[in-house]
This record gives structure tokens, sequence and C-alpha cells, in this order.
């Protein structure tokens, strides 16, 4: 068997030969560098997808299999941020509004129910915009604001209501492994805590031994979490399986020996339901007297929305962050539930209806029209679903075509830069692309991904794509032969 190591440096070996020098670009074409990628000994059976193109001309530049559709993972968010700043405008912000379903008294007592109508403000208690340990502030200052307005009782309950942004849980295409994880928290109506669940844990100091689970934050009322994770190998290699809106838990893996007292992230099985019981924490903690338990929309039999809410009493709005702000951490950290909670934000503030089916329709008949959409298929925001399927042409005409939108230098600004920022910050780091690729990156299992802009050295704005699905080596020694791509793209004349 040939050692790894060994075909690696033959291919090395190929490459600088091929370019005479390492970073003798200049007299190579983009295309000389897509077919020898391509020609890799370990891309043999992978899939690949490549376009370069002029996004003052719309000339192709390079290409190989463009319009060959593939699971590009992140990448998938470029769409959904830049349909959103299309139809909303960078400065679109959700709306998290209070409403009484009932009389509320002389002397401060609510005579029904508090209403929390969601609309998806994915910032709040957020760890992106909020300290440890101040994650429910906002709800303190909710309550506050409640009790200056004149609250001092509820002879009801709290009722969350996420509704207007569907139940589905989770998109198509999302494995099962993913979604008891943190990164497969879906979008929700009403999210909270990016609607992550902690767990916790104490590691013992020998391998082979069980972990303790310890409990969660925040508590959930009616969780049955089964540990199976056990102590051993080094570092976080612990899983948490559990579908949408079931109590049902259990973790597998193992958690490194000698860790201590360690958190493993999972997502929050009823952020709805969740919110409500957190809120009425709040209000108690705070003094207000809340007579019945916390309740969620989702398990009451109730009319529609604009029907419901016409009979109650708009109490008092809370405006979230804006799309400029929540694209910035979908694209530069590549935030899975920002991306959700964005595309349904598409549909919520297009239509009243931010379930993902909407939301995707409308996404999809925005571009139809603008770009070759056939091929085009789109199960979710974040790309973490693999029944998407994007080809490099599909990417290099959304992004030729948001070259000269309206709010290019909103989703622009969005980008990771190559060496610099974000995903980004050690790709080409220290070559010529350093500071000239402003593109969003994409990972998972057997796939890696880039889209975006590059800045040739003399001038030209390239909007480009390249994906490849199924290599057989390492993600790592994937990166370092689409960098040569990257340069080569970046000394283009």
């Amino acid at each position: 068997m040939i050692h790894f190591k060994l075909i690696s440096r033959i291919v090395s070996v190929g490459f600088s030969v091929l370019f005479a020098g390492s970073f003798s670009f200049s007299q190579q074409s983009i295309q000389a560098a897509i077919d020898a990628f391509s020609s890799n000994a370990y891309f043999a059976n992978a899939s690949i997808s490549f376009e370069a193109m002029d996004c003052a001309t719309g000339q192709v530049l390079a290409a190989k299999n463009p319009s060959l559709a593939l699971p590009p993972a992140s990448t998938t968010k470029l769409f959904s941020t830049a349909t959103a700043f299309q139809l909303l405008g960078k400065n679109y912000a959700p709306q998290t509004r209070i409403y009484l379903d009932g009389e509320l008294t002389k002397d401060g007592v609510l005579n029904g129910n508090l209403w929390i109508r969601g609309g998806g403000d994915v910032a709040l208690g957020s760890r992106y915009y909020n300290g440890d340990g101040r994650e429910s502030e906002f709800m303190e200052k909710w309550v506050d604001t409640l009790v200056k307005l004149g609250i001092k009782k509820i002879n009801g309950a709290v009722v969350a209501d996420a509704s207007e942004f569907g139940y589905e849980g989770a998109p198509d295409g999302w494995n099962w492994g993913d979604m008891g994880n943190y990164y497969g928290a879906g979008a929700s109506g009403l999210p909270i805590y990016d609607n992550m669940l902690r767990y916790h844990f104490q590691v013992g100091a020998k391998s082979g031994t069980k972990t303790t689970f310890l409990g969660t934050t925040p508590s959930v009322e009616g969780l049955k979490y089964v540990n199976y994770i056990q102590t051993g190998g080094s570092g976080d290699n612990s899983y948490i399986y559990g579908a949408p809106y079931s109590m049902d838990r259990f973790g597998t893996g193992t958690l490194g020996a000698g860790l201590g007292r360690f958190t493993v992230k999972g997502s929050l099985p009823d952020p709805e339901l969740t919110f409500s019981q957190e809120f009425t924490r709040v209000l108690k903690a705070k003094g207000v007297e809340v007579k019945e338990t916390a309740l969620s929309a989702r398990n009451l039999t109730i009319v529609s929305a604009s029907t419901r809410y016409a009979a109650m009493k708009l109490f008092f709005t809370y405006k979230g962050k804006t799309l400029n702000s929540i694209a910035w951490w979908t694209n530069m950290k590549s935030v899975n539930l920002f991306a959700e909670e964005v595309l349904c934000w598409i549909g919520y503030g297009t239509s009243g209806n931010g379930s993902v089916d909407n939301s995707i329709s409308r996404m999809m008949n925005y571009w139809s029209g603008k770009i070759n959409t056939i091929g085009l298929y789109i199960t979710d925001g974040s790309g973490l679903s693999r029944s998407n399927a994007i080809s490099a042409n599909h990417f290099c005409e959304m992004l030729k075509y948001m070259s000269t939108a309206k709010e290019f230098d909103a989703f622009y600004a969005t980008l990771p830069v190559a060496g610099v920022s974000g995903t980004l910050s050690s790709v080409c780091k220290n070559q010529p692309a350093e500071g000239k690729i402003h593109a969003k990156s994409g990972t998972m299992k057997r796939i890696k991904a880039y889209s975006g802009y590059a800045e040739t050295k003399s001038g030209k704005k390239i909007c480009f794509s390249l994906i490849i699905n199924n290599f057989n080596c390492s993600s790592e020694y994937t990166v370092e032969q689409m960098e040569k791509v990257f340069n080569a793209i970046v000394l283009s004349e």
C-alpha cells in the first residue's frame, strides 16, 4: 500500500512543476488550475462543479461540470441571505409582541392570559449578543416594562406563540445524527438561547468509565435524558440524539478523561414551550404572580393568528436585531440557526407565513427569471440538508446578479475574507489570494465548497464557485488543492 504522505508529496511536486514555482500562477490559466485539481488521484471518484465568471460581462472564464448540481453544505447560506437582503432590505428587523387576552384591572391584575407572539427574533438570549450568564436579561427588561405598565398579577398563563413560522421542526433532508446537536437546531417563531440546550457532565479521570449527567441549562420540564456517554479518547466526541418536539433525548460517544465538569451543546426540544416556561420563571422571580402553568400555542386548539389577535390588546412591541446584523453572523461564522431563521423571515416578511415551505417557495419565485433555476433544489436555509442541489453555475449567476443589486454592499460585507476573517481566516494565508477572496465556505462529511468573489491583479471582480463531493482524502488536503485554484483566479489577467 502506498503511504498517504508519499502520494501527497508526489501530487504536490506535480503541482510545483505545473506552476513552475509555488506562486507563479500568472503564467497559468484558471482553466489549467481547475483541470489539474480535477485530475488529482484523490478526486477520481468525486463529483466536482466549478465556474468562474466575470461579474461585469458575464463571460465564463473557466468551468468544470458547471451545471452539475450538488449538495454544497453551508454555501447554501448565500442564497438565504442574498434573497432576504433583496426582498426585505438590510434594515428589516423582526418584532416580538405581547398581548393581553383578558381585562387588566386598576390594581394590576390580568384576568386572563398573557400571549407572546413571535416574529423569529433569533437574537433573543443568543450567545452572539449576550455574555455568559446574561442570556435572560432581555426577559428581565420585558418584565420590568410590564410592571411599569401596571401588571402585578396574572390570573391565567403565559402563552408562547410561534405558530406563524409553522412547526416543521427540521427541514427536509436533515440527518437524525444532526437534529439533537446544537448545529441541528431548527428555526422557530420564538427562538430562545440559540435554541440550544446545554448538557452538563462530570467526566472521570480514567477511560472506560461512564460520565455523570448533572443536568441541563435551561432546565426543561419533562425532559427524559438517558446517558450513554463514556470517558475516553480526547476532547469532545459525544453526540446528542433526539427529534424536534420530543422530550426523549440520549447521549452517546466519549468525553476525554480528565475534562472534569464539561458541557455538551444540544438542540432545544421545544423552543416555544421553553420560552413560555422561562418567561414565567422570570415573572415570578420579579414578584409577578402567575396562576397557571406555562403554555405553548402548539398544544392548544386555536383559531388563525389574525382572528386570534384581533380580539386581544397589544400591550407592547420589541424590535429585534436587523437582517444586516444577523446575516453577518450567518455568513461570517456560518451559524446554521441564524440561516434557518433568515430563510423563514423571507416568507414571514413578505406574506405573514414564515413556514419553511412557504419561505423556500418565495425564494425560488424571486430567482426564477433572474437566473437559470433549472436543476436548482433548495430545501433549507443553512445547507445542513443533503437534499440541496446547487451547481457552480447557479451560484455564479446569483452572485453576478447580486454584484449590481441594491443591497450588494450589505451582502458583500457579510462574506469572510481569505486569510483574514471568519471561516476563511486560515484559507490562502500568506498566499496571493489572501485578502482578495470574499466568499462563503461549506463543509460536511465528504463535502467541501467555496462560493463568492475574487479580485484579480488587473482589477476585475470574478464570481466563482467550487464544490466537491466524495473526495478520498482529508478535508485539509482538499482545501490545500482548492487554494491553488483560488490563487490562479486572483493572479489571472
